[in-house]
């Protein structure tokens, strides 16, 4: 059964806290200079995690991924203007 999956970046204060992220989702990547996580969890209880991990102390803030939302059907490629010029005009 497949499983719609939205990330969540999450804004340290500390690192050091980082193993408690695992009990509400998995916890894909940590940068240790940047201060961030990114978290994976299900789609449906998105919302409600975000709000619990802005009330931890070490939280400053939780981002949720829009991919999702982002359009990925593109048009056609046009064809490239190079192609209709004549550069041989003037010779």
């Amino acid at each position: 059964m497949h499983v719609n999956r939205v990330g969540i970046a999450v804004w340290l204060r500390s690192t050091k806290q980082v193993r408690h992220l695992r009990k509400y989702g998995v916890v894909y990547y940590v940068s240790k200079s940047m201060k961030y996580a990114v978290l994976y969890c299900n789609l449906t209880d998105v919302d409600y995690l975000v709000q619990e991990l802005e009330s931890l102390s070490f939280v400053e803030k939780a981002e949720r991924s829009r991919k999702p939302e982002i359009r990925t059907e593109f048009s056609k490629p046009s064809k490239p203007k190079e192609n209709s010029y004549d550069y041989n005009v003037g010779i």
